[in-house]
C-alpha cells in the first residue's frame, strides 16, 4: 500500500451489550467504539450494563429523518424573492418529480427558504434511503437548482450550498428543523441500580443535569445544545462504521432530561441531527461491512430500514456514555481516578506487562 493510501488506525473495541428497544428496533447487542480514549470503552460499559438491568432497557423513539442541502438564488430585489418563493412552494409536486427524475432512492419531502436583502435561501429536505445521504441530496438540488433557474423568473444563481443547510456546523436551524435521524432515547433506572452499578442517587444526578448541562451550557452560549459528552460517543461510533465524522459538529447538539421518580432515575438523551447510513462512501472498508453486518444493519430491508437501526443504535450508545460520565461527576475524584487507572491499564495491556 502507498503512502498516500494509508490508513490510519484508531483501536476499536467492542462495548456492552446494551439492551434496547422502540420503534425501530428491539435487540440486545455490543457495539463498536474506536477512539484514542481508553475510558470510553469501560464507560460507555457501564451505562450499557444499566440498561440491561432496566425492564424495557434504552427505549428509542426515531421522531423524523430528512437530509437537507439548501441553494442560494439572487433576485433582482426583495419583492421578486418574495415571489419566487411562493411560486417555488406552489410547485412543490413538480420539484418532486424533478428529484424522481436524478435519484432512485432521494425523495423530495418538503422545503423552506429565508429572504435576506435580495437573496433568496432554499431549504430543501429529502428522505434518502440508506444513505446518510450527503451527495444525494446535493445531486438533488442540483437538479432542482438548475430547473429553478429555468422556469423562474427573476432569479440568478447564487451556490448550490448556502449554509442554510446546515452541513457540519453548530447552527439553531439544525436543532429546531432536524437534519438527519431524530432520535429520542429514554431509560428508567431502578433506585437499587442507581445505587449499585452508578454509585450515586438520582436525585444526584438530576441536580448536576440542570447545573451542568443546562445551566452551564446556557451561560457558556451553547446552541440548542445541553449535555456532557454527545461527541466522544458519536465519534467513536462513526469512525466504527464509516460514518462521515464531521457530522458529529451537528449531530452532538442535543438535550439531556433527568427526573428523579421517587428513586428510580428517568433519563433521556434526545439528538436531532444524527447523520448516518448503512451504505455509501466509507462503507466499503472490510471492519466497517464487519462492524455493520454485526450491527444487523447490512440485513435484507426496505430501503432506510438499516440505516434507521443504525440510528437508534448510535443514539442508545450515547445515552450509555451520557449516563455513566454524569454518576461519575456527582461524586468528588472519581472521574479523574477511572481516567488515570483505566489509561494506566490500558498502555500495560499494550506493552503486554
Amino acid at each position: 500500500m502507498t503512502e498516500a493510501h494509508a490508513i490510519a488506525q484508531i483501536p476499536m473495541r467492542w462495548v456492552g451489550p446494551l439492551r434496547m428497544s422502540g420503534n425501530v428496533a428491539t435487540t440486545e447487542t455490543q457495539v463498536p467504539l474506536a477512539t484514542y480514549e481508553s475510558p470510553l470503552w469501560p464507560s460507555v460499559g457501564r451505562g450499557a450494563k444499566v440498561s440491561r438491568l432496566a425492564e424495557k432497557g434504552i427505549v428509542a423513539t426515531l421522531v423524523d429523518e430528512r437530509m437537507t442541502r439548501s441553494v442560494l438564488v439572487e433576485a433582482t430585489d426583495a419583492q421578486t424573492a418574495l415571489t419566487a418563493a411562493r411560486t417555488i412552494h406552489a410547485r412543490l409536486e413538480e420539484l418532486r418529480e424533478v428529484v424522481r427524475g436524478c435519484s432512485r432512492f432521494a425523495q423530495l419531502l418538503g422545503i423552506r427558504h429565508e429572504i435576506n436583502a435580495n437573496l433568496l435561501f432554499i431549504r430543501f429536505e429529502f428522505s434518502t434511503g440508506d444513505a446518510s445521504g450527503h451527495n444525494m441530496a446535493t445531486l438533488a438540488s442540483d437538479a432542482l437548482l438548475a430547473h429553478l433557474l429555468q422556469s423562474v423568473p427573476g432569479i440568478s444563481y447564487g451556490s448550490i450550498s448556502g449554509n442554510y443547510c446546515t452541513d457540519k456546523k453548530a447552527t439553531a436551524i439544525n436543532g429546531i428543523l432536524g437534519r438527519g435521524k431524530n432520535v429520542v432515547t429514554e431509560l428508567l433506572v431502578p433506585r437499587a441500580v442507581v445505587s449499585s452499578v452508578l454509585h450515586t442517587t438520582a436525585a444526584k444526578i438530576v441536580e448536576l443535569n440542570i447545573r451542568k448541562n443546562l445551566l452551564g451550557t446556557l451561560l457558556a452560549g451553547g446552541i440548542r445544545s445541553a449535555n456532557a459528552h454527545y461527541a466522544n460517543m458519536l465519534l467513536a461510533f462513526y469512525l466504527a462504521t464509516g460514518q462521515d465524522a464531521a457530522n458529529i459538529i451537528e449531530g452532538s447538539q442535543g438535550v439531556v432530561m433527568a427526573e428523579d421518580r421517587d428513586g428510580d432515575l428517568y433519563f433521556s438523551c434526545t439528538l436531532p441531527n444524527l447523520i448516518v447510513g448503512s451504505v455509501g462512501n466509507g462503507k466499503g472498508l472490510g471492519f466497517v461491512e464487519t462492524n455493520l453486518t454485526r450491527l444487523g444493519c447490512k440485513a435484507d430491508r426496505a430501503p432506510g430500514e438499516n440505516a434507521r437501526r443504525l440510528a437508534v443504535l448510535a443514539a442508545a450508545t450515547v445515552l450509555c456514555g451520557e449516563l455513566s460520565l454524569l454518576a461519575a461527576q456527582t461524586n468528588p475524584g472519581e472521574l479523574m481516578r477511572a481516567h488515570v487507572q483505566l489509561e494506566r491499564d490500558h498502555k500495560t495491556a499494550k506493552v503486554g506487562v
